[in-house]
């Protein structure tokens, strides 16, 4: 029986000796480096935190001590080690384990996690309705991987720090988050960690309390002591959060288990509210991984030996790199153009702009609104940003896109990866609103592209002609057709839509990434009978008012279809506009999109397919529908 075998969950773990918690840290990174090399997922950061994750468990009496992960892409370990084990190989898969924390998982995950920064604050939370309600139990918040550049951390300890409630907040300090952490703060952090004279003190310190005689060692040890903190104030990391009002621990060595098992009981001790700084590295104990945390931060399958990718990549690229490439190109040309990113510069290819313009290129860090809002400064001066985040984190900003771009018609272009069903991310990743929140913003131009050269296209529409706030969505796949150069590609008249396909029975209006797949369904209904128009609504917002009145007023049957949530999604704006037609004979309205919830994790094709957003699952709408007196359905 392995050493896994016997730790079921915590209070196993909790039954070992000290002295046998190194074995059981290299047992759980070697399953996770063994499921995720043949499974793919996130890697680094689980692999920089298991001596921590094994300290926490074994000296924390979880799940009744409430302990609070940051940036769910830390846990594998922890899910190793409360019960799904057996299960790890399911994860990101349909109906397997969620890739990040789900309190429906399991009672060990106590809030859910997928976007950074939440920890301190869900953990505040738990503590003070802890105390409300008259509970006794530890609450820990974990926060680190770059988290800690966000300001809802800080709103957090600014809100906890000087009361006199118990709380415990562990930052682990990996110098990342997925590429390397930015900004002052992190500056401020390993800079004050690496500072000699601190170092020299710490170690005169620690030679004093060794010479010192026992008689007298109780006298050196406080003065020791006192000479430590006030250094500590004065050149170390402690400074900031003492002021916040937290006493401050560390900074310890996160790789070392026992010394992290020593901490963490003294800690459980103390009152008030406690940060215990621990330093780790990212990718700790696969040597590839240590050596780029970067790029190993997440991976598909890969040979655990050679670390090459096992996985065949098809003959295609990604939306992001072609968007990553067409923006080098625009700026080429135009040096006004900037680009902003928030600690996401490869998962966007924005690292292409910083490679060919590191002068106008901005990585914010995970801070979404301020870099919206920066962006909106920077267009204040003539400069033309382009802000590039996934979608499902530009939701964070949105009170910045709406009052400091929207409101001033400030022009910014918002470019949103991952628009849509993203995969085996789940529902944290889903950018499945973002159709709906940029309709409701007055002023912004929506737009959704059918494929990589229309996308550019409109990226450099946005930055030739925008007047005001613009944006620009993709999916998280491959384009579906070779993408030319900047300049090959044909200029597109704005606000216009496209009619691909004629046909009398239905028209349906399609946009983005449900263009080519209702030109497919159109296709296979040709062979039944069944005659559709199909139309690239590729401006959702101002839309092209001429053809939409046709296309309303000449086919009895009218389907929208779109990759976002379907409530106040593109097809409810586009029945509200044609009751403003006031028609004589309305035609029959549906909508096919995303359904008003949260969807699973799985392949993209996989949900798109259960959702009914394939070629099939619109040809199968279509005649249900075609014929009937249906005014407005959602499916």
């Amino acid at each position: 029986m392995s050493l896994l075998d016997q730790i079921r969950y915590p209070a196993d773990l909790r039954r070992l000796k000290k002295n046998d918690l190194e074995a059981v840290v290299k047992a759980v990174r070697e399953r996770h480096i063994d499921v995720v090399s043949e499974k793919g997922g996130h890697f680094g950061a689980s692999l920089g935190v298991a001596e921590l994750t094994v300290a926490l468990h074994y000296v924390f009496d979880t799940p009744r001590d409430q302990l609070v992960w940051d940036t769910g892409h830390q846990a594998y370990i922890h899910k190793i080690l409360t019960g799904r084990n057996e299960e790890l190989p399911t994860i990101r898969t349909r109906h397997g384990l969620a890739p990040f924390l789900r309190r429906d998982e399991s009672e060990y995950d106590v809030f859910g996690a997928g976007h950074a920064s939440t920890s301190i604050s869900a953990a505040w939370g738990m503590a003070v309705g802890r105390d409300l309600t008259g509970d006794d139990f530890d609450v820990v918040a974990v926060i680190g991987d770059g988290a800690m550049g966000c300001g809802l951390a800080y709103e957090a300890l600014n809100n906890a720090g000087h009361t006199e409630r118990d709380f415990v907040v562990v930052l682990n300090d990996n110098d990342m988050s997925i590429a390397p952490a930015v900004g002052a703060m992190n500056k401020y952090l390993t800079g004050m960690i690496t500072n000699p004279a601190y170092n020299k003190v710490r170690g005169l310190v620690k030679e004093v309390l060794h010479r010192t005689p026992t008689g007298v060692g109780d006298i050196m040890e406080e003065l020791a002591g006192r000479m430590e903190e006030s250094f500590k104030h004065l050149l170390t990391p402690g400074l900031i959060f003492e002021e916040l009002g937290f006493r401050y621990v560390g900074p310890v060595d996160g790789h070392d288990v026992g010394q992290l098992v020593d901490t963490f009981r003294r800690v459980r001790k103390m009152k008030g509210p406690i940060l215990v700084h621990a330093l780790t590295q990212k990718g700790k104990g696969y040597e590839r991984a240590e050596d780029d945390p970067w790029t190993w931060h997440a991976s598909g399958p890969f040979d655990k030996v050679t670390g090459k990718g096992t996985k065949k990549s098809g003959g295609l690229p990604r939306y992001q790199k072609v968007f990553g490439k067409g923006l080098v190109e625009l700026a080429d040309r135009d040096p006004k153009i900037v680009t902003i990113t928030a600690a996401m510069p490869d998962g966007t290819s924005t690292d292409m702009f910083a490679e060919a313009h590191p002068d106008r290129y901005f990585d914010v860090g995970i801070a979404e609104g301020h870099g919206v809002t920066f962006a909106a400064g920077l267009a204040t001066r003539g400069v033309k940003p382009v802000v590039a985040i996934y979608s499902t984190f530009l939701q964070r900003a949105f009170d910045n896109i709406v009052h400091d771009v929207a409101l001033q018609s400030l022009p910014v272009v918002f470019g949103m990866d991952r628009a849509g069903i993203a995969g085996e991310d789940g529902p944290t990743h889903h950018g499945a609103l973002d159709i709906a929140y940029m309709l409701s913003v007055p002023n912004m131009t929506v737009t959704a592209p059918k494929d990589g050269a229309e996308m550019l296209a409109l990226l450099r529409l946005a930055t030739q002609s925008v007047d005001g706030p613009w944006s620009v969505r993709w999916p998280r796949s491959a384009v579906p057709a070779q993408v030319p150069g900047i300049d090959e590609i044909p200029e597109i008249e704005p606000f216009t839509w496209e009619v691909l396909r004629n046909g009398g029975d239905c028209v349906l209006l399609a946009t983005g990434t449900m263009v080519l797949p209702s030109l497919e369904a159109a296709d296979v209904l040709d062979s039944e009978g069944i005659r559709c128009t199909v139309v690239n609504c590729r401006f959702l917002k101002p839309y092209d008012r001429a053809v939409f009145a046709e296309m309303v007023r000449s086919h009895p049957t009218v389907v929208t279809v779109e990759e976002g949530q379907i409530t106040n999604g593109f097809g409810a704006f586009l029945a509200r506009e044609i009751a403003e037609l006031d028609l004589r004979d309305p035609p029959s309205i549906s909508a096919l999109g995303i359904p008003d919830e949260f969807i699973d994790h799985g392949s993209r094709d996989g949900l798109l397919a259960e959702l009914g957003l394939d070629a099939d699952g619109i040809a199968r709408h279509v005649r249900a529908r075609v014929g009937r007196g249906v005014r407005v359905e959602s499916a």
